[in-house]
Formats: C-alpha cells, structure tokens, sequence
C-alpha cells in the first residue's frame, strides 16, 4: 500500500517536445516561392534574344510580357476560391505541373503569336499559387509565426527572382534560350512529385505532427476548414477589402518594371553590357527581399508594442512613401551605379508592405482567405498588367524613361493613401476573429 500510494503521490510527469513539422510546410512555401519566380523572371534576361529570333518589337514584347500577368490576375479569384473549397494540395498541385509545361512550352515559340498564348496559359496555370500557399500557411502555423513565415517566403521569392538573371546567363553560355525553358519546366515537375507525396491539408492527419505540435496550431474552424460559403457581399462592400486590393495594384504596377523592362532599361539608359546587367539586374529584387524579411521580422514586436493594425497600416504607408522618393530621385541620379541603388531601394521599401499584405488577408479574411488573397492578388496583377504596356508604349514613342519613373511614383503615394483607410484587422465575418 505504501509503495502505491508513493506512486500516486509521485507521479511521473513526461514532457513531449513538438515536432516540426510545419516548418517543411515553410520550406515548401519558400521553394515554390523561389520557383515561380525564377519562371516568371527568366523571360526578362531572355527578351533581348526573343526579340531577335523571332523578329518581335518592344511594343510586342511588352503585350508578351503582359499576356502573362493578365491571365494570372484573371484566373486569381477562381484559384483561390478552389482553395477554399477543396483545399490547397490538390490545387497546388494542379497549378504547378500547368506552369511547369508552360514555361517548357515558352522554348517552342516560334513567332509572336505563339509566344504571347504560351505566356497567356502560363499565367493562367500558375494564377491561385500564392492565396493557396497562404492557406496552407494559416492552417499549419501558429498565428504568432505568420507574419515571420510570410516575410521569409517573400524574401526567398525575391531573391529566387535576383538571382534569376544570373542563372538565364549562365545557361545561356552553355544551351540556347529554348533548351533553358525546358529545363526551368522540368524543375517545377520534380517540386511537385515531392509536394504530392509529403504534404496534408489538414495538419492533424500528418504522421510528422505529434500532439505538442498539434496543441500549437490553430484551431480547425480558425485555420480554413474547407467549405462552400464565401461572404462575397462583405468582400464587395469593405473599404478595407478595396484598398487592400488598390495598394497591392499600385505595388504591383511599380514591381513589374524589375521583372520586364528593367535589364533592358539598364542596357540603353545607362549603357551597360549584356553581362553587367545580368548581374545588377537582380539587385532590386535582392534588396526587396530583405524588406520582406525585415518587415516579417520586426512586425510581432511593434504590434506588441502599437497594435497589429497601427503596425501594419504605417508600415504600409512608409514603404510606399518611400519607394516614391527613391524612384524620382534615382531620375536625377547621373551616376548609373547610383541610379541602380536607389532603384533597388524602391523594391526594399515597397516589400515592407508584403508581409503585412498577406497577413491582412489571412486576419481579415478567415475561412475565405485564399479568396481574398486571390481578390487582392488579381487587383495587384492588374496593375501589373498595365505596367510594362505603358512603359513599352511611352519608351517607344518617347525614347524616355524618366517620364515613367515620375507615373509610378505617383501611384506609389496612391498606394500610401490607401493603407490609411485599411483596417487589417477586423474580419469580414465577426465570428472568426483574433485580439488585435
């Protein structure tokens, strides 16, 4: 009796350490994230040979590059609302083996016509990506790992997309532009295989997730449970949802200068050779990604100390703000080495606003946050439509970069003014909510 009753009293008490598991789920984020833009980059070092192979003006290249971002704005919604409804694995799955052919397929043009539908269907197949990666997110992490999680994906994405050129012309050396295309395609293919193979919707059925882990993560009615029901009422009638969209157009309308006409401008604006600028052609791209990172990293403390809401609205509003005085000043700059630098300032201060973004999408947004995120993404890629089209159009008749450098300034202040009038907090539907 003494011996059991000591055991009683003394009972052993066994610790589980959690597992990890959602940090492989991070680790695929950020290399889909790298992919993507590695394929969506590559045709901006490769344009110079496009143009020439197959005969194409500026003014047609700009419509290939913009072919690309109207089908990915278009098929945004309808990406993120399956997301919603059947989950982001099999979704996902779908939009990578879509994009990968594609992208082989770009290596198979063979005129103007062809080139502009392979990009159109690339865009189309990979719309849906990122509001299904931030689904994913909210179902697997932990509200405080968020924000972190996102600036690192967006970090790995922008730096995948700098390091991009550098690649192209490296491969260049060795294969032709088509041969590259074919293997950036095939990449793609191996992400998936392993993603099909690893990867669960719902974290709980994970073998990898132990209790502990379990414990951590949101709720199954917090995280996104798969449903038919999206308040797009609430979507169409918020200020917030409208602004958020409009700041992620006016961004967007600014980044995809890097990522089309930016090498191109460095070759006949400030005269750099072919190899130059596949080396400072990144260089946005890199500083935009340490924006992400640094906006991911000090958002959990500020908002300890201000509030999510306060945190993210003037983050917003700063990195707007400032990518506008950069983007003018970098006009005046006669220096083309400090042109390029504050150039790649305008990307730094810009991706400030990304985690923030994204985040907003998943607080706000709720069991609908892939929707939103495709709402917010197709408005974003809308401007990114119209950005290397009006840029193409004013070169071509001007022969004038400045006077499209002083247009996106100003739509970066529009995009500053509308983080004043974003609530990133306030759900669309009260009953799922979070302490701001």
């Amino acid at each position: 009796m003494k011996a059991a009753s000591s055991m009683v009293s003394n009972p052993q008490i066994i610790v589980v350490r959690p597992s990890n598991a959602r940090g492989l789920v991070v680790a695929f984020a950020v290399t889909l994230a790298v992919l993507q833009y590695i394929d969506r980059v590559a045709i901006s070092q490769a344009a110079p040979l496009l143009m020439k192979d197959l005969a194409i003006s500026k003014e047609q290249m700009s419509w290939v590059f913009s072919a690309f971002t109207l089908a990915y704005a278009l098929f945004e919604i309808p990406g993120g609302y399956l997301g919603d409804r059947i989950g982001p694995r099999r979704v996902l799955l779908r939009i990578v083996l879509w994009w990968s052919f594609f992208t082989a397929a770009t290596g198979w043009a063979m005129n103007f016509a062809s080139l502009v539908t392979a990009r159109f269907l690339f865009g189309a197949g990979e719309a849906g990506c990122f509001p299904n990666i931030t689904k994913a997110m909210k179902r697997w992490l932990p509200l405080e790992e968020q924000s972190r999680a996102q600036g690192i994906m967006w970090m790995s994405a922008r730096w995948g997309g700098a390091v991009t050129p550098l690649m192209v012309y490296a491969c260049l050396l060795v294969m032709t532009w088509r041969q590259a295309f074919m293997l950036f395609g095939l990449i793609g293919v191996a992400w998936a295989l392993v993603f099909a193979w690893w990867y669960r919707d719902d974290p709980r059925s994970h073998p990898r997730v132990n209790s502990a882990e379990a414990a951590l993560l949101p709720s199954p009615d917090d995280s996104g449970k798969d449903h038919g029901s999206i308040p797009w009422h609430a979507m169409l009638t918020s200020t917030t949802v409208w602004c958020l969209c409009g700041q992620y157009a006016a961004l967007s309308y600014a980044w995809y200068f890097f990522v089309t006409w930016f090498p191109t401008y460095l070759l006949e604006a400030r005269g750099f050779d072919l190899r130059q600028s596949a080396i400072l052609a990144g260089t946005p791209l890199l500083l935009g990604g340490f924006g992400s990172l640094a906006a991911g990293w000090v958002t959990p403390p500020l908002a300890r100390r201000f509030g999510v809401g306060r945190t993210r609205r003037y983050l917003g509003m700063l990195g707007m703000t400032s990518a506008a005085a950069c983007l003018i000043a970098s006009t005046a700059a006669v220096n083309p080495y400090l042109a390029v630098a504050l150039i790649a300032l305008v990307s730094f201060c810009m991706d400030l606003t990304m985690p923030g973004s994204w985040t907003t999408c998943m607080d706000i947004g709720g069991q609908s946050t892939a929707t939103l995120g495709g709402a917010m993404n197709m408005m974003g890629n809308l401007g990114g439509f119209l950005s290397p089209i009006v840029l193409g159009v004013i070169v071509s008749q001007t022969g004038n970069w400045t006077a499209t450098f002083y247009l996106t300034g100003a739509v970066c202040l529009c995009g500053a003014v509308m983080w004043f009038f974003i609530d990133p907090c306030t759900p669309l539907v009260p009953e799922v909510s979070h302490d701001a």
